[in-house]
């Protein structure tokens, strides 16, 4: 008779909705660079058992996400200087490409678009605390849209995809960056000045003050880390 499996086990989607929520959860900041990654805690906190969780713990170090400590199990990848100085300048440059192709390209709905999605981003407020940085998740999705509603008359989708990868591996960056710098970091000031540089035709200017926006999250990182 064939042995009984465990429930788990026998659902190889547990494993994939654990791996989605701790990496949500790393994304947005709820576990820092360099946090610890005890199994037992961890399984506790996700409702799932010991082989889920590490099976999504192994997804979460193949993507970069988690590190594997010699016979200690797991933590979020720390924040390296040389890796974020290169994710800084991979986005500069190819958002700055595909936003210059876009001020080119764009025509009048292209405008609404992006007039649209800075308003709907500067109406909400960064953090749900207004004393201390807590992740504003419908904040986090217009933010979103707002940049790639400046990139999207480019008309190159792979670039734009490709831009969408650079933004999803920068949040776990942006969470760290608003922590230390809220509230005195006046990011709506900067998305009105990008906003307003593409919509006026000024590709220099608008490439100028993406890469600037990128760099100043940057800074404050690299400060924190020593870097």
């Amino acid at each position: 008779m064939p042995p009984t499996l465990l429930p788990e086990a026998r659902d190889p989607t547990l494993a994939t909705a654990v791996h989605l929520r701790l990496r949500e959860d790393i994304l947005s900041g709820r576990l820092p660079p360099g946090r610890k990654l005890k199994l037992r805690d961890l399984a506790e906190s996700y409702g799932a058992g010991a082989s889920p969780m590490r099976e999504a713990l192994s997804q979460l170090a193949a993507e970069g996400l988690a590190e594997r400590l010699e016979h200690r199990g797991f933590r979020v990848a720390a924040a390296a200087p040389k890796g974020l100085d290169g994710l800084i300048r991979s986005r500069s440059l190819a958002e700055g490409a595909a936003l210059r192709e876009s001020i080119a390209r764009g025509d009048a709905a292209w405008e609404e678009a992006v007039l649209l999605a800075e308003h709907r981003l500067n109406r909400l407020a960064v953090s749900l605390d207004p004393h201390r940085y807590a992740a504003n998740p419908e904040w986090e999705a217009c933010h979103g849209a707002f940049h790639k509603a400046l990139l999207e008359a480019c008309g190159a989708p792979p670039l734009i995809a490709f831009c969408d990868r650079l933004r999803e591996e920068a949040r776990r960056y942006r969470s760290v960056a608003k922590t230390l710098a809220y509230p005195g970091r006046d990011v709506a000031a900067e998305h009105k000045a990008i906003a307003a540089a593409a919509l006026a035709r000024d590709a220099d200017q608008a490439a100028t003050l993406l890469a600037g926006h990128y760099e100043r999250t940057g800074t404050i990182v690299l400060a924190d880390l020593g870097g």
